[in-house]
């Protein structure tokens, strides 16, 4: 509105102007606490000060109970809606949890079913015994030793120990398994002039690591790996119980010890539904 200056019409305007405004700011002042300090439940418990995110106490919920054996290898786990429901977040908050898990490897998500906790992996990710791997898994590792002699024909296996051809190598092979599964074949060569009383030693139930650190004082250090994948042949497919062709992990590894000095020459083939490797880069 367009008036001559210092009109009653500008005056009245700014006169109600100053009233509503009053009046407006009267109603917040008199509005009842539970008004003003409106909280959605299950929201603010998302980014509690000094606390793990939720979708992390989800995960070491789940975990937990992994591990202690509430659940077991194909139960199921509950929903992204019955977690948001029970710890009071978003559906987005629960579905990022049991992503995290599945990319851990300890839950598997099958469309259109649910979730559901995976069948344990080994993971390649620290160097250590078969045994010890299995262990860190909770579970129990086991040996069929399927052959133990010296041999002299194994000129790739002294190549890599550093040793002459036609060396006499200690030749140890084992199908390695849990809970009467089978899982890997393992065989492991080392020096027989060092180690020739491995054969006499209870490789089927012990680890292999712990046996050469405790009788024979080898500190082990750590190894070079070569990993690729390759197809089960017949004779592999039949130990390990899988089909033929069926995509296996193979490992060639060669064991030093602290001092640098290569101490034994593994090639191993495991099944790629028991294992992953798990591999940190840094830039």
């Amino acid at each position: 509105m367009r008036t001559a200056p210092g009109s009653n019409l500008q005056i009245v305007g700014v006169a109600y102007l100053h009233d509503k405004i009053s009046f407006i700011l009267n109603r917040c002042t008199r509005m009842p606490s539970s008004k003003k300090n409106l909280v959605v439940p299950g929201r603010l418990s998302e980014r509690i000060p000094g606390q793990l995110p939720a979708y992390q106490r989800i995960q070491s919920v789940i975990r937990k109970r992994i591990d202690s054996g509430q659940l077991q290898p194909g139960d199921a786990v509950p929903s992204e809606r019955d977690l948001a429901k029970t710890h009071h977040v978003s559906l987005m908050t629960a579905r990022h949890a049991l992503a995290f898990l599945e990319r851990e490897g300890l839950v598997e998500r099958r469309r259109g079913i649910g979730t559901f906790v995976a069948q344990p992996k080994i993971h390649f990710n620290k160097l250590m015994s078969y045994t010890e791997q299995m262990s860190a898994r909770t579970l129990t590792a086991g040996a069929r030793v399927l052959f133990a002699k010296i041999v002299n024909d194994e000129n790739e296996a002294a190549a890599r120990l550093s040793l002459p051809p036609d060396s006499n190598i200690l030749k140890l092979e084992r199908l390695r398994h849990a809970a009467g599964e089978p899982f890997a074949l393992e065989t492991c060569y080392l020096n027989s002039a060092e180690f020739s009383g491995l054969i006499e030693a209870p490789i089927a139930r012990e680890s292999l690591f712990a046996i050469l650190e405790r009788d024979f004082k080898v500190e082990l250090g750590y190894a070079d790996e070569e990993v690729d994948a390759t197809a089960a042949d017949p004779r592999i497919a039949e130990l390990l119980a899988i089909p033929r062709r069926e995509p296996l992990l193979r490992i060639r590894q060669v064991i030093y010890s602290t001092k640098g000095k290569a101490i034994m020459y593994v090639l191993g083939f495991y099944r790629s539904d028991r294992h992953n490797l798990v591999i940190r880069r840094f830039r």
